[in-house]
């Protein structure tokens, strides 16, 4: 039987640094995944150059409670890993797996990633509802690729936060590995559905950081009309910002571009 502390050494070996232009002296982002123990692409495309990137996973199963609880204490260990290769700046990359607890257990999470690692860290639940404040966002359209469970527990961290949210919809996914079946196409028809559904929202969020939203910020402030807030860009964008730089990249949204 493998243990959890066997899970999380399998996980650490798969850790991986990018961008094929980085140096050796540029600053390192350290990225504690869910899932995938390599570096997501987004990052080498939204960042080519002057940032390294190391990532680690905590091997989380199923988007679910029980599956959030499984992976907790596995969280701290890799943050400290990551930074003992380099990280000068921590990032969690699990939306729903900062949330579901609430706004108070997110803070503490996020402390939590700061004392293991000994480096400033955000969570991607942080990254998104600091990026809806950015871009003024208080009336939330929200498309997400949970259960009905995990979206009420995202529709209670967000109103802790002090966001009304207007609508939220998710695709129902729970296994890990099924995220992999929600194409770019069907996810820009689902979010453009969510948001045409809600009462003149003023922003869209689209959470989990499972799916790939980079190429959609565009076309979905383009058929909307208002800024669009997603979870795997917008925490790269957090986590870039802590290493002291702009995290802009223009022609990927409004957030992207400030």
């Amino acid at each position: 039987m493998t243990s959890r502390h066997d899970v999380l050494k399998l996980a650490l070996a798969g850790a991986a640094v990018t961008s094929a232009e980085a140096a050796p002296e540029d600053p390192m982002l350290g990225l504690v995944m869910p899932v995938d123990p390599a570096v997501p692409p987004e990052a080498a495309a939204m960042y080519p150059n002057g940032i390294r990137f190391r990532a680690a996973s905590v091997a989380l199963k199923t988007m679910t409670p029980g599956g959030y609880d499984e992976v907790l204490e596995r969280i701290a260990p890799a943050a400290k890993a990551v930074s003992r290769q380099g990280a000068q700046a921590i990032v969690l990359m699990g939306t729903s797996l900062s949330f579901y607890r609430g706004a108070a257990f997110n803070r503490e999470l996020t402390q939590r990633l700061s004392m293991a690692s000994g480096c400033p860290a955000v969570t991607m639940s942080t990254a998104v509802i600091e990026g809806l404040k950015s871009v003024g966002g208080k009336r939330l359209a929200v498309a997400t690729a949970y259960d009905d469970e995990v979206n009420r527990r995202l529709q209670t961290f967000l109103q802790e936060e002090g966001f009304e949210v207007l609508t939220i919809r998710g695709l129902g996914v729970e296994k890990v590995a099924d995220i992999l079946n929600v194409t770019p196409e069907g996810l820009l028809k689902f979010s453009v559905e969510v948001f045409e559904s809600a009462h003149r929202p003023d922003a869209l969020l689209v959470s989990c950081g499972g799916l790939r939203t980079l190429d959609l910020l565009d076309p979905l402030e383009r058929r909307c009309k208002v800024p669009v807030v997603s979870s795997l860009p917008h925490a790269l964008r957090a986590g870039v910002r802590l290493l002291g730089q702009s995290g802009r990249v223009p022609g990927h949204g409004r957030l992207l571009s400030l």
